[in-house]
């Protein structure tokens, strides 16, 4: 996607970030929130910057602040996680051993396109996953043969011609949920680990769990392969209903999404009580 001139006010920028996010493309936004000073950035200003902190379009305040904004921006897109940053332009450090002079707050927001959840079988379980799913923001993608839209009217994608699983093809930041009830899940297994896809679970009993993970292991794949598989999957809620272990299997899944944003915003973790502490005068002043 090309990149367009963008106007001081925002409204290019705005129509841009509405341009990308339709099109599943992950990227921070960045507001100038407070300006004080020499700043050349003022407050209002707007940016886009890609995951790895190139600038897509507008204006964050020039080269002495672009950098430190650049890399929250990177690390709010690897989290998931706004952040606050203040921007000191009277420090050596910034630029080119210059102080530019000056203080800058800006607020930068990740917009990340949704994780897919992939639901490779069909039935009550199924179902109700697929719900939850939605609910939970994901987009949700269901491969099988018997999946019908009536069935799964809330999700995203239903591919019901796919009996070697072919058209499975998660990402990294993507969940699976193989629930076809014993009928080809070593084969949708198989399909799985030789994908991205970071989160797979697999709802069995667990002699039955036991029985297709040793032959995972019979056919070559590695302990580091067979352990991404969360097997049987779910937490232990005492789950007896298929609504009850959907439950626990989309709550396991919950769990691990987050954990690793938490992970990654860690080190981060003073600015981010700073954001938290703050949001309502933020919003006042970007109104």
């Amino acid at each position: 996607m090309g990149v367009r001139p963008a106007d001081f006010t925002g409204t290019d920028i705005l129509l841009l970030a509405a341009e990308l996010s339709a099109a599943g493309r992950a990227f921070a936004l960045g507001v100038v929130v407070e300006a004080q000073g020499s700043s050349a950035g003022r407050i209002g200003a707007k940016a886009l910057f890609d995951v790895e902190g190139e600038v897509i379009a507008g204006w964050g305040g020039g080269g002495c602040a672009e950098s430190t904004i650049a890399h929250a921006a990177v690390e709010a897109c690897a989290s998931g996680t706004p952040q606050l940053v203040e921007v000191d332009l009277d420090s050596e450090v910034l630029g080119a051993g210059m102080p530019c002079g000056g203080r800058m707050r800006v607020y930068v927001e990740p917009v990340l396109p949704r994780p897919a959840l992939w639901i490779l079988g069909h039935g009550r379980v199924a179902e109700c996953l697929c719900h939850f799913g939605v609910l939970l923001g994901f987009s949700v993608v269901v491969d099988d043969a018997m999946a019908v839209a009536e069935r799964f009217p809330e999700a995203s994608r239903i591919i019901a011609d796919d009996p070697d699983y072919v058209a499975v093809t998660p990402v990294a930041g993507d969940f699976a949920v193989v629930a076809t009830q014993h009928r080809g899940d070593h084969e949708s297994l198989r399909r799985l680990l030789a994908s991205e896809v970071g989160h797979i679970a697999l709802i069995a009993s667990r002699k039955r769990a036991g029985l297709v993970l040793a032959y995972l292991r019979k056919i070559g794949f590695d302990r580091q392969a067979i352990d991404r598989i969360h097997a049987p999957a779910g937490l232990a809620l005492g789950a007896h209903t298929p609504e009850e272990i959907a439950l626990s299997v989309i709550a396991e899944i919950v769990l691990v999404r987050r954990s690793r944003a938490e992970r990654v915003a860690a080190p981060q973790a003073g600015d981010l009580a700073a954001t938290r502490a703050e949001p309502l005068r933020l919003v006042g002043r970007m109104r």
